[in-house]
């Protein structure tokens, strides 16, 4: 049965916590130059993209890339009739490595890219979670990258479940966006 090397989130939110707005977009003020550049660098280094079926990426390479597409409209695992690449991949009737292997993936390297669900999901087995700041932006009542936010900060959650801000990296200097990587305590 496959078992995931290494598990990464990426993820970029508004100074509320939300990664969306209340209609489940990515509004313009989130997708900054900076950090879609990172993002697409990042996925080009890993073997499988894990998101929900609001979430997407939008890079040219983007459906060159196996994922897995979680939802509550299948069962456990089914292909997805619309990408050859993806599997449909319900966590309540498959396992994890059970969706890895459907993807005839061993020893992968694994990013999650949203949205709550999903970033939920993993919490607890991330290696590193990747988390930029659009600063000044705000989303009311949008979608928060976990579902415990706006309860915590993002950063609350993450430190509740075992991480540490590890370095800092200034990735898009006219919009002021830093991304802090966030790593397991003794990793």
């Amino acid at each position: 049965m496959a078992t995931a090397r290494r598990i990464e989130g990426y993820a970029i939110v508004s100074d509320d916590g939300m990664l969306a707005d209340a209609n489940r977009h990515m509004p313009d003020q989130l997708k900054v130059e900076g950090d879609q550049v990172f993002f697409e660098r990042a996925l080009d280094g890993v073997d499988v993209v894990v998101h929900g079926r609001h979430s997407q990426e939008q890079q040219e390479r983007a459906p060159q890339r196996l994922r897995l597409i979680l939802t509550t409209r299948v069962d456990g695992i089914a292909p997805d009739p619309d990408n050859a690449k993806a599997r449909l991949w319900n966590p309540a009737g498959a396992s994890f490595e059970q969706a890895l292997d459907a993807l005839g993936l061993r020893d992968p390297v694994v990013a999650v890219i949203g949205g709550p669900q999903a970033f939920g999901l993993f919490i607890d087995r991330y290696d590193v979670f990747y988390l930029s700041r659009a600063p000044g932006v705000r989303l009311p009542g949008g979608r928060p990258v976990f579902p415990e936010v706006p309860t915590l900060t993002p950063e609350q959650v993450l430190a509740e479940h075992g991480y540490e801000a590890a370095e800092r990296r200034l990735i898009d200097r006219d919009k002021n966006v830093e991304v802090v990587v966030w790593r397991r305590h003794g990793a």
